[in-house]
């Protein structure tokens, strides 16, 4: 471990910490011990115990905002349910890898407070990929592959919160699993096309 830049080795005993004990009893100090450096280095490469469970987000969990980008700038490479499918497949992936990271978030008022205001100072939060997915479908609304009239913001609430609700709402059930993700996605994506594509050839 001790070959590898020290961002890098912050970055992942921060990922391994949060996903042990949970982001509120990841201290710095401990992040900082199990990296093998000092916590003023931590705070040299990151100011904040929020930044760097941010950073941990963007670096180290499936990415879904560039393919969102790279979608909504080319979207008529495959169709609409096979690009919803692609989408649900890595939202669901991300959610279900940072739900165990962010549950304690909720549990810490004054911690919680304090990442919403980074997350608002860096431009991002959960709001995020919704209106990255409302972007790619009113792009394919103008190309005529989803209907005029559909509610594309609706529509990308209703896929992601979907995702969502599968990190977390099938513990109690008697599989104790979520539904798999090679038949979750693509279900997910084609009920969605079937609202969304009134018009011909949306599929």
């Amino acid at each position: 471990m001790q070959h590898k830049p020290a961002r890098t080795r912050i970055l992942d005993a921060a990922h391994e910490l949060m996903l042990t004990v949970g982001l509120a009893r990841a201290t710095t100090k401990e992040i900082a011990r199990a990296a093998g450096c000092s916590e003023a280095a931590l705070y040299k490469y990151f100011p904040s115990k929020e930044e760097l469970f941010i950073r941990v987000l963007q670096e180290r969990l499936p990415k879904l905002g560039p393919l969102l980008d790279r979608l909504a700038a080319d979207p008529g490479r495959r169709t609409v349910e096979e690009n919803l499918t692609e989408i649900a497949r890595q939202a669901a992936l991300f959610y279900e890898q940072s739900f165990p990271i962010a549950a304690s978030l909720y549990a810490e008022t004054e911690l919680k407070r304090r990442h919403d205001e980074s997350l608002r100072e860096l431009g991002m939060g959960p709001h995020v990929p919704i209106q990255g997915l409302d972007a790619y479908l009113r792009t394919e609304q103008r190309a005529g592959r989803v209907h005029p009239d559909a509610d594309t913001f609706a529509a990308a609430s209703l896929l992601l919160g979907a995702c969502a609700q599968r990190a977390f709402a099938y513990e109690a059930t008697e599989r104790g699993a979520p539904p798999p993700l090679d038949t979750f996605a693509p279900a997910l994506a084609r009920t969605l096309v079937s609202g969304l594509s009134a018009a011909p050839g949306a599929r």
